[in-house]
Order: C-alpha cells, then structure tokens, then sequence
C-alpha cells in the first residue's frame, strides 16, 4: 500500500500533471463564463429578435404535449425536440472554439517573433566574430610584402 501511495505521490508531484490540473479549472471556468455570456446574453436577444421570448424555449419543438390529471399534476412529461437547446450548445461551442484560436494564434504569433529575434542575435554574433574584410589599402600592402618576400 505504501508503494502505491508513493507512486501516487511521484504522478501527481510532476509538473505535467499540475499544469493540465491548472488548465482544466481554468477551462471549466471559461466554459462557465461562456455558457453565461450564449444563455444570458446571445440566447436571450436571439429569443427577442424571434418574438420577445427566451430563444432555447421558442427554439424547442413540442411532439407531444404534457398529460396532466384533474389535480394538475403532470402524468405523463411532454416530449421536446431541443432544438434551442440545441443551438444554444453550438453558438456556446463557436465562442470556445473561437477565443481558443485566437490564444493558439496569438502564442503562435510570440513564438515565431521569439525565434525570429532569436535568429536575428545568432546572426549579429556570427558577424560580430567574422574578422572584417581587409581593405583595398591592407590587400596591396599584403601582395607587396608577399613579392618581397618572394624576392629574398
């Protein structure tokens, strides 16, 4: 048992396993936030444009309707197609789907500036250690103490 712990330990003390941890609350976070902004903002002024009424509902077909008894209880549920519902889902899935692109875009973007940067400085470097190219003046000065010393 103790060996099992101490594997327990070992998994969930890496670095991974804390940074998806951290990237799952996170997420769960986003997604709340999201789900709030398509079903108290988006949903709410498509149901206006529809008619004034909460678009997941107005959305949703009825295939049957409720059965209810002389005392008003429901015997028998209604049977909806949630198409509201539905396309509340997809328009939450489209702003995830989005904000998501542009993070990896954006991290992309600083990425490949960091490398360009980086590439920048490796070539200053190397023409930093280059020796400069000699001048007209030190390669005549060469060739005439290469002739002198080709005389002697």
């Amino acid at each position: 048992m103790k060996k099992f712990f101490g594997e327990f330990k070992e998994f969930i003390s890496r670095g991974n396993v804390l940074d998806m941890a951290v990237g799952v609350i996170i997420a769960t976070a986003f997604g709340k936030i999201t789900t709030s902004l398509v079903n108290d903002v988006v949903m709410p002024f498509i149901g206006w444009i529809f008619g004034g009424t909460d678009a997941t509902q107005a959305l949703n077909i009825t295939l049957t309707p409720a059965v209810y008894d002389e005392a008003g209880e429901v015997v028998k549920e209604a049977t909806v197609l949630g198409f509201g519902t539905f396309v509340s889902t997809i328009i939450d899935f489209i702003i995830i789907a989005f904000i998501v692109f542009l993070i990896v875009k954006s991290f992309n973007k600083a990425r490949q500036k960091a490398e360009e940067r980086k590439k920048k400085e490796e070539e200053e470097a190397a023409e930093e250690e280059a020796p400069p190219e000699p001048t007209n003046e030190e390669l005549l000065l060469t060739e005439i103490r290469d002739l002198l010393k080709n005389k002697k």
